[in-house]
């Protein structure tokens, strides 16, 4: 189970690397602030919690130096929704995830 959820990571990463790009840069950076800065059809402060018996968890992974999304934004939320499990990375910017070892620190987190 380790080794599928290991290589299906990896495969996720690869497509990850290449799909955002296929429309040009410029478009994937319009797309991302559109949805940072556009009206939602939900307040994300409505939401509930999706595991109330603890039977699941909610982690919310940002880096404190990402220029798209507002570090403050997501601090508000997380201490909102108590029910999330929030991390926040120091030097982290809005790739933090494909940074090295962060894959790695991040599955280990879902597997505690």
């Amino acid at each position: 189970m380790l080794m599928l959820l290991f290589s299906f990571s990896c495969f996720k990463v690869q497509l990850m690397l290449s799909q955002p790009r296929l429309q040009g840069e410029f478009e994937s950076l319009h797309r991302d602030l559109n949805i940072g800065l556009g009206k939602w059809d939900f307040d994300p402060l409505d939401l509930k919690n999706p595991f109330p018996n603890n039977d699941g968890s909610v982690h919310l992974w940002m880096g404190d130096e990402d220029l798209i999304v507002p570090v403050t934004l997501q601090r508000y939320i997380a201490q909102e929704l108590e029910w999330i499990k929030y991390h926040e990375v120091t030097g982290g910017g809005h790739l933090f995830a494909f940074g090295d070892g962060m894959s790695d620190t991040i599955l280990e987190s879902l597997l505690t």
